[in-house]
């Protein structure tokens, strides 16, 4: 299976260890619970998924690498006791708890959640001397005297043996203990990801054109060469910040993530040409829906490589600011209760102090929350970004009040509501912006693609991507609504079908919700 199926088998082993009876007992009892083996080959994602996983099901994850462990620091150090059995004392040797088991119980401890997943990566590539505690660990989730907290799944991974000569094979009775799931490289899963992740579009159009090179572990005559998943999402991030920081991408940086000489020469080759298409068909022009006539022609007539390549820069100029509009509205939406909340303070406060006080208390809950998440491992790049507008904006807000020198609660409040007011008008100017720039597109698109297979790629990477899907079912997009028709998109995307749904019956009731 490819990673994505095995992240919904692991998301569903999780489920269901975490069920519970009437009585609050968990209904497979935790001895029974079989750790899941995750076996793939290196730089597909696997540890990737797992906090995907933390994340949607809104629990902790602790995750480890079992080749940095001895056997002191899995198990614990030893230590004497001394303890009575009968009428007599005895010195007899325990030890410390496991510093994995410690860490479970920090997670716990700082982000409030009891239930968790404790990830254990490289589970095959253990030291000689932990070998023998790991199966005694797998049945009975004890490391030393200290036994992994109720509520907590155990999943491990680890590379088969063909990819890591320092891999120990686990025997029958070992993998008769465990949950195995086995995953294999699939660009088709990881391109869906990489749209969610914004990987750079020139990568992921030069694997649309070149998929061979996705991944690939080869022997040659000059060594091991290989790449992965995890090189090209590297990669991308490196090629982000060398370009906003106006340094050369070329072989020399690639080749320090694509470990194939062939494979980077050729991609260094088409990300020349990318830029130079870029130049070439003056995509900002195109954006601006002023394309020159030229441009036009030769879209029409171009390669399907070409074409292609097009496509992925129309998407990469787009990206950028939907994907900031959709993180803009969704934080000021965010924000409508806490303001709310506060509207409701100034209705029966007499004086601002009240009401900067519950605008400093909620600033305080986002630092709080912002700190829960760190610890369970749950924070995203965009929960992060949430919280920190949400926080920065309910203290400036405080702030303010107290410079002004507002002493009356009514007065400070109508300070708030104007400046959230104010942000919404400008985020649906905003909006406009980017809803003109994307109906140019498709216009454009029209002309020099018609109903094409490029014109099918630009539809489908709209479908797939959450900010663009959001972005659509929120403002609408006529050339969008029109080609999905006719690819019968809307047939086969029940989900994107109901937020459009949302989008024309209740785009009056969310521009409410947005007032205060």
């Amino acid at each position: 299976m490819d990673i994505q199926q095995a992240k919904e088998q692991i998301k569903r082993a999780v489920k269901i260890y975490l069920m519970k009876d009437a009585f609050g007992h968990y209904r497979i009892p935790v001895q029974e619970q079989r750790p899941v083996f995750l076996v793939g080959a290196p730089g597909i994602g696997k540890t990737a998924i797992m906090a995907q996983i933390a994340k949607e099901l809104d629990i902790c994850l602790v995750p480890y690498s079992m080749t940095h462990h001895t056997r002191q620091s899995a198990l614990g150090l030893p230590m004497i006791v001394k303890k009575e059995y009968g009428d007599k004392a005895y010195e007899i040797s325990e030890y410390t708890m496991s510093e994995i088991i410690a860490s479970v119980y920090e997670a716990m401890e700082k982000s409030g959640k009891k239930e968790g997943i404790l990830f254990l990566d490289e589970i095959n590539c253990v030291s000689e001397t932990l070998a023998p505690s790991m199966l005694q660990f797998l049945q009975y989730k004890t490391f030393g005297n200290h036994r992994v907290p109720d509520g907590w799944v155990i999943v491990t991974a680890g590379n088969p043996p063909e990819y890591n000569r320092s891999v120990r094979e686990f025997d029958i009775v070992t993998l008769d203990r465990l949950k195995v799931i086995v995953t294999e490289p699939n660009y088709g899963a990881w391109r869906t990801w990489a749209l969610d992740a914004q990987v750079h579009r020139a990568i992921v159009s030069y694997l649309d054109i070149h998929r061979d090179n996705f991944y690939r572990i080869e022997n040659t005559g000059k060594g091991r060469t290989y790449v992965t998943a995890r090189g090209w999402e590297d990669l991308s991030q490196a090629v982000k910040l060398y370009e906003e920081a106006d340094f050369p991408v070329d072989e020399d940086l690639i080749s320090q993530y694509i470990r194939n000489e062939h494979i980077c020469a050729d991609f260094g080759s088409y990300y020349r040409l990318y830029h130079k298409y870029g130049e070439d068909y003056h995509v900002q022009d195109i954006l601006a829906g002023n394309a020159p006539d030229s441009v036009i022609r030769r879209a029409k007539e171009a390669g399907f490589d070409e074409k292609m390549t097009l496509t992925g820069l129309l998407l990469d100029a787009l990206q950028p600011s939907m994907h900031a509009q959709v993180m803009e509205e969704d934080v000021l939406r965010a924000l409508h209760g806490p303001l709310a909340s506060c509207k409701e303070t100034a209705e029966h406060a007499q004086s601002s102090e009240e009401l900067t006080a519950r605008l400093e208390s909620l600033a305080k809950d986002e630092q709080c929350g912002e700190a829960a998440d760190e610890a369970g491992r749950t924070a995203t790049a965009g929960a992060r970004y949430e919280r920190e507008y949400k926080e920065r904006f309910l203290k400036a807000l405080a702030d303010e009040i107290k410079k002004e020198e507002i002493p009356e609660a009514g007065p400070a409040w109508e300070l708030i509501r104007q400046e959230y007011a104010k942000r919404v008008r400008d985020a649906g100017q905003a909006a406009g912006a980017v809803k003109k720039r994307l109906d140019n597109i498709f216009a454009f698109a029209a002309q020099a693609f018609g109903k094409s297979d490029q014109m099918l790629v630009l539809v489908t990477d709209l479908s797939a991507s959450p900010d663009a899907a959001r972005f659509i079912s929120r403002h609408g997009c006529a050339g969008y609504y029109e080609y999905s028709r006719q690819f019968m998109l809307y047939e086969r995307s029940r989900t994107l079908r109901d937020e459009i749904r949302k989008f024309t019956d209740g785009t009056q009731a969310e521009d409410e919700e947005m007032k205060l």
